[in-house]
């Protein structure tokens, strides 16, 4: 599976370099280049002209979407209290531990339903289904893979994400995995599927 998890909304265009103000739209284009995936934020006036001249058809093109800037709030002070979803998916996502992926699955779904995370698209990699979520707020783009969760693994994911929640995300990188996997002598149960987690085709 291609390596990629986490990359931040461009303050400039992509192509002719111009800063983005505040409360501008853009167009991301999400590329799959040989080190992973690319992504491009362009202003509207060089989205016309690539989209002229082909840009969904370049090789490697994934998927297109369209936001709309917003400056960065000034860095909050260091936070003392204990740590939101959205801070705890965000440092899950720049770690990129294949540990995490149930509990970032189970973040990702909180999220969604509160309207704070949305889904972009949904790829297939290695035979696995991957969400490309967006941070409206922040243009932040994230990739989840769906680690096919049985019923039975859910409780033990629900209790990791509250402790990390409560305690914050150990530095130690040899904690132990956040899902554990099913014994091969379990009975097969039906997969867990977030039920928010909607095609895009409302959003197309």
């Amino acid at each position: 599976m291609t390596e990629w998890n986490f990359q931040s909304r461009a303050r400039a265009c992509r192509a002719c370099e111009k800063p983005f103000a505040d409360g501008q739209p853009y167009h991301t284009l999400l590329y799959e280049e040989r080190q992973g995936y690319d992504r491009h934020d362009v202003c509207p006036a060089c989205w016309e002209a690539q989209h002229r001249h082909g840009a969904g058809d370049r090789r490697g093109f994934v998927s297109h979407w369209q936001g709309v800037f917003e400056a960065p709030p000034p860095a909050p002070p260091e936070p003392i209290r204990r740590e939101n979803a959205e801070a705890l998916l965000r440092r899950l996502a720049e770690r990129n531990d294949p540990r995490h992926h149930a509990a970032m699955f189970i973040l990702a779904a909180m999220l969604e339903r509160k309207r704070q995370l949305k889904v972009k698209d949904q790829l297939r990699q290695a035979g696995r289904r991957v969400f490309v979520y967006e941070l409206p707020r922040t243009g932040d783009v994230f990739t989840v893979v769906d680690p096919e969760l049985h019923l039975g693994q859910l409780e033990d994911v629900q209790r990791t994400v509250a402790a990390l929640l409560e305690h914050g995300l150990p530095e130690n990188e040899n904690a132990p995995a956040a899902a554990p996997a099913a014994d091969a002598g379990e009975p097969v149960e039906e997969p867990f599927n977030a039920p928010s987690l909607a095609p895009l085709a409302a959003e197309r």
